[in-house]
């Protein structure tokens, strides 16, 4: 993918490309898909904590790559629309949503800029979308206008770019299986060329230093929301996925700044 650095429209165009060549191979890494019945309820339980039951309620799930979020939130009793800009993303959640029989509508759109009518939904969840925003604070302005005047906003991120200790060791360790098994232990070209377009994308984007909570929340009180709530207690979902995870990577997926953010209309 050839890289483009002479503005936003390129670079919006490049996220795009890296996250449909990510589409087919998805659901395959732990922390995308719901790997187990104990992560299921742990989603479960954090999504009607901040939300309440669903109750015919009209939810956007932005960014819905393949309906992981959607179908959690159908799941609740909310009437779900999961929108995304990648077509190969749709063709998978259209695809996991006929297998399952699960009523849920799919729409292409920008996720920070919907052109969805006014006060459509009465819930909005994002899940690790803030990361990827090239204009935040445009991006959160638009999230209001589509919620109804008493709506809420649940945004589920984290700080993927700073490191732990544990990340580095999990990378040196997967590098010794690979060597042990009778490869190289370096990573394939497709990995390494993957890779590059990740740390090309996130060097540009305004949280190329890690979306901290904090930056998070104020961001959204600048834009209008009101009765910000910053949860850490994501505890029981990270323990579920580091059981599907080598020992580093599963402690190091216990210690990462990851949080979800509840926000209201008013």
């Amino acid at each position: 993918m050839q890289e483009q650095r002479g503005g936003n429209f390129g670079l919006r165009e490049e996220i795009k490309a890296y996250w449909s060549e990510r589409a087919a191979t998805f659901d395959s890494h732990p922390g995308h898909e719901i790997g187990s019945a104990a992560e299921w309820r742990a989603w479960h339980a954090l999504l009607t904590r901040h939300l309440g039951p669903g109750q015919g309620r009209a939810a956007l799930d932005l960014a819905t790559g393949t309906a992981v979020i959607a179908h959690l939130m159908d799941d609740l009793g909310f009437r779900v629309t999961g929108l995304d800009w990648s077509e190969p993303m749709l063709e998978q959640a259209r695809a996991k949503a006929a297998f399952r029989g699960r009523d849920i509508d799919f729409l292409m759109g920008d996720a920070e800029f919907t052109m969805l009518p006014d006060a459509s939904f009465d819930v909005i969840v994002t899940r690790h979308l803030v990361w990827t925003l090239v204009d935040p604070p445009a991006a959160f302005r638009e999230w209001r206008r589509v919620l109804r005047p008493d709506g809420r906003l649940l945004v589920i991120d984290g700080d993927f770019v700073s490191t732990t200790l544990l990340a580095r060791l999990a990378s040196v360790f997967e590098r010794a299986r690979g060597w042990m098994r009778g490869g190289s232990g370096a990573p394939d070209e497709e990995a390494v060329r993957l890779a590059r377009a990740h740390r090309s994308i996130l060097e540009r984007v305004p949280f190329a230093q890690g979306a901290r909570a904090d930056r998070v929340a104020g961001l959204l009180a600048e834009a209008g929301f009101e009765r910000i709530e910053v949860d850490m207690h994501l505890g029981p979902i990270h323990r579920a996925q580091a059981r599907r995870m080598t020992f580093f990577k599963g402690a190091d997926r216990l210690i990462q700044h990851r949080y979800a953010i509840r926000a209201d209309m008013r």
